[in-house]
């Protein structure tokens, strides 16, 4: 009995031995898998460069101005900031998309608008890049032209030539007698639309066409002759002949966009900006803002909507703004060609919408 008992403890000692054992052998075989892993993980982060150093170092690249490009001249950081005042609020002249644009004077003398993209804003740096590197190629006198540029870090700037007279927003929605902001005249109107026209022409026309996506009134600037300039290309997208450019951007102003785009679609294409033209047509005639509804008897009706119901009243001379002299200058035949243009180009159906080329020419043929 004694044998049996001493058996059982021996056999109990040794099980407990056996599975010290085991336990402290896999606690070393964790150990080393663990010492593994971490010396791994910290060789992994001391080789691979931070996200942030990568973004950083790209916008380095971007520095001072486009020295690569003939076409534009280097103005530092420093003189743009001793040109706008430290960027005071005083001198700003313009809020485009994502930024300011502030009037500045040179050490040379020169004029010019310098526009500050906002540091903040997660689409600033596309559309900063996009708006540099389509506008340093364009060259039409319908298109407002880049002087320069200047990126680092968070901050950057497009440096334009300055147009005198502001935007068409200004003098359609802000007459001001004492900032002679007065109503402009029909055929100053006209010939802003046709200046607008010729430059969406070139810019459709183009090898690589330049899809703008964003008329509208605001981003019309005038010069001292009242000659348009399209400005703001920072939602603008170049596209082959054939296609279209699908974004998952949002692009547009409302008031301005298309049905197609306000049902969802983001494809850049010609037909787009040919149905903001026309809506622009209409304003400019009107003085009406486009996203504001219009008054029809009783009812309240869109913009476009409405000059069709104008036109199908034979009634186009009544939508002209009523600030504009019914004397010199406004006739009749001319408004109501004006506003069949306009119908045109805001046809609901893309593929019934006309081309710039073929609405520059009738413009052009409309008598004033």
């Amino acid at each position: 009995m004694e044998h049996a008992l001493q058996a059982v403890v021996a056999s109990i000692a040794s099980f407990f031995v056996v599975t010290l054992l085991l336990a402290a052998a896999i606690l070393l075989c964790q150990h080393h898998r663990n010492s593994t892993k971490t010396r791994a993980r910290s060789s992994h982060i001391r080789t691979r460069p931070a996200p942030h150093r990568e973004a950083s170092s790209s916008l380095s690249a971007v520095d001072a101005s486009w020295s690569s490009d003939p076409n534009l001249i280097k103005i530092s950081w420093d003189e743009l900031a001793r040109a706008t005042d430290n960027f005071s609020p005083h001198l700003i002249v313009g809020d485009g998309s994502f930024g300011l644009v502030y009037k500045a004077r040179l050490s040379s003398g020169a004029t010019v608008a310098v526009k500050k993209l906002s540091p903040d804003a997660f689409q600033g740096f596309r559309e900063f890049t996009a708006e540099m590197e389509t506008l340093s190629r364009l060259r039409h006198p319908n298109i407002v032209k880049i002087l320069s540029y200047w990126a680092s870090g968070p901050e950057r700037l497009l440096v334009y030539e300055f147009i005198e007279k502001g935007n068409l927003d200004q003098w359609l929605h802000e007459p001001d007698l004492s900032l002679s902001l007065s109503p402009l005249p029909w055929p100053t109107r006209v010939n802003i639309i046709r200046g607008v026209a010729h430059g969406l022409s070139y810019l459709h026309g183009l090898d690589k066409p330049v899809i703008h996506r964003d008329i509208k009134a605001s981003n019309i600037l005038l010069d001292s002759k009242f000659q348009a300039h399209i400005a703001d290309f920072g939602l603008a997208r170049r596209i082959d002949k054939t296609h279209s450019h699908v974004s998952t951007q949002f692009a547009g102003t409302i008031g301005y966009m298309p049905p197609e785009c306000i049902e969802g679609s983001n494809v850049a294409n010609r037909e787009v900006d040919v149905y903001s033209f026309g809506i622009l047509m209409i304003e400019t005639a009107s003085s009406h803002r486009p996203n504001l509804p219009m008054k029809l008897g009783p009812d309240d009706i869109g913009m476009v909507q409405w000059a069709r119901k104008m036109k199908e009243k034979n009634a186009e001379i009544e939508m002209v703004d009523v600030n504009i002299s019914r004397g010199e200058g406004l006739r009749e035949e001319t408004v109501k060609e004006y506003v069949r243009i306009a119908c045109e180009c805001t046809r609901e159906m893309q593929k019934e919408r006309p081309q710039m080329p073929q609405v520059v020419q009738w413009l052009d043929s409309m008598p004033l």
